[in-house]
């Protein structure tokens, strides 16, 4: 079949109105979602997300709006306001979701960039659906967006957004974030459409990545894929410096580590409610000595069966107490439709059996698996009430879970055994560390997380709570934006500051 082109339909849009959007947010998904009920009727629920609540006060103060998928196929949704901030639908069909996000975003793009832990799978009909939902979001914005307005593509759904929406508007500034790994150079070489999607970033202003690791990955391969001028090359392409010169327009790259709003974290850990929740859900697992907590989407990047994996052998070569010890697996489902997600999940399920069927009592399992999503409020109580939170993907771009755990524990107790292999381990070093490849070394961080001296633990704990607090989410936002808006690289143009709100 012939390759779709990535150049957005040349349909000029009416972007000459003033009572546009100065700020647009264009993501896969809306911050609400729509949920059809059984009777066949509608409603909204709020997304949970950082992102939102980073982005909210500044949507509202510049007059935003935020683009999206409203999570179910074939919705025609007007526009809408909600809390001060336009949400504009974008609508996919059934056919559409199978094939760009199931297909190209969840089972080509997700396995590629996080090391090829599952096999990546190449196919050219999810490579034209996702050229065509990446073409639709682009279209959206450039209509909608006011002129000379900012605008921020979050994503690896939507990587081609970038160079569309810039052929199409090149009066805004538009930046990019990646939420997830960037891979390296010899793995991102695998993709059949490397070029493009490189080329497609370069559409941005300015590219934002977790890690420095990213940036550098990405900035050889705009090098190696956009600099020798070929048919299938970005024409004058130059990199030095944190810098891609694209002809006469300079594309910046860096490092933004996210974080989550730890303050209001710390607030609602430290509420009574909280608190009795927490001694009520020790109670209810029998008060046991230590408990261990894992929360996660169900995903096979999160290193899941690892743990569970350490904790097996613990407890058989008695490191530790299976008299006194819990622990609580939270796996919010996932992707269920994707057969290595469906795979997956029995696997685990295997593995919570065989762990009680051997060390549990009537009554007392080691593991409490719950294969569901939990409320907020309660979440927070589980990271009040864990001794140890065990955080131990594969490879992960950040993990916020490991950073809500840390700011919920303002009482200076329990410890943090941490992947390596997240991004979050380049800031939180005083966790303890572990290669989730070497099962040897993160039976021993469990151990020792279990086992720490209490003061050396609150000594730990005060300087990770100093990190997470100090940094958090708000701070990230500002961090992207500012210098996204104060682009003062020759060859760009200088940009109006954005109205951040104190």
């Amino acid at each position: 079949m012939d390759e779709p082109s990535v150049t957005p339909a040349q349909t000029e849009p009416d972007w000459t109105q003033s009572a546009g959007p100065e700020f647009v947010v264009v993501a896969n998904r809306l911050p609400v979602d729509l949920e059809r009920l059984p009777d066949g009727s509608t409603r909204w629920k709020r997304s949970p997300g950082g992102l939102v609540t980073a982005l909210e006060p500044i949507l509202r103060h510049n007059n935003g709006a935020w683009i999206g998928w409203p999570g179910v196929p074939d919705a025609e949704v007007d526009p809408f306001v909600e809390d001060g901030v336009e949400l504009h639908s974008v609508r996919l069909s059934a056919a559409e979701v199978a094939d760009y996000y199931e297909g190209f975003s969840n089972a080509t793009l997700w396995p590629l960039y996080h090391d090829v832990i599952v096999r990546p799978e190449y196919r050219r009909e999810w490579w034209a659906a996702y050229v065509e939902v990446n073409r639709r979001f682009a279209e959206y914005t450039a209509k909608i967006a006011a002129e000379g307005a900012t605008v921020w593509v979050q994503d690896y759904q939507l990587q081609l957004v970038p160079k569309m929406l810039r052929m199409l508007r090149p009066d805004l500034t538009i930046g990019f974030f990646l939420h997830i790994p960037f891979p390296p150079v010899e793995l991102f070489m695998q993709m059949p459409w490397r070029t493009e999607i490189i080329e497609g970033l370069l559409g941005a202003d300015l590219i934002g990545f977790h890690l420095p690791g990213g940036a550098q990955n990405f900035l050889y391969l705009a090098k190696r894929l956009g600099g020798h001028g070929t048919s299938r090359g970005t024409v004058g392409v130059r990199v030095r410096f944190g810098v891609v010169q694209v002809g006469f327009r300079a594309v910046r790259v860096g490092a933004f580590p996210i974080s989550i709003s730890s303050g209001e974290l710390d607030e609602l850990s430290r509420r009574r409610s909280t608190r009795d929740r927490a001694r009520q859900i020790r109670a209810e697992l029998g008060d046991p000595k230590y408990v261990l907590l894992g929360v996660d989407r169900l995903d096979y990047t999160k290193g899941i069966d690892v743990r569970l994996a350490a904790l097996e052998e613990l407890l058989a070569e008695g490191r530790i107490d299976r008299e006194n010890t819990v622990m609580v697996q939270l796996a919010t489902p996932s992707r269920e439709r994707v057969d290595s997600y469906i795979q997956m999940r029995g696997d685990i399920e295997r593995q919570v059996g065989r762990i009680n069927g051997e060390f549990g009592r009537v009554g007392h399992p080691v593991v409490h698996y719950l294969h569901r999503p939990v409320v907020r409020e309660e979440l927070i109580s589980f990271f009040v009430a864990a001794d140890a939170m065990l955080v131990t993907p594969l490879r992960d771009g950040m993990n916020l879970v490991a950073k809500e755990y840390v700011a919920c524990r303002s009482d200076l107790k329990g410890a943090l055994v941490l992947s390596e292999f997240t991004g979050a381990a380049g800031e939180l070093r005083q966790a303890y560390l572990c290669n989730p490849h070497d099962l040897d070394d993160v039976k021993d961080a469990i151990s020792e997380a279990v086992h720490q001296d209490p003061e050396a633990g609150r000594r730990r704990m005060r300087s990770l709570r100093r990190q997470v607090l100090t940094h958090d989410v708000d701070r990230w936002a500002r961090a992207f934006l500012e210098a996204l808006s104060h682009n003062d690289i020759a060859g760009s143009a200088l940009l109006p500051d954005l109205d951040l709100p104190h």
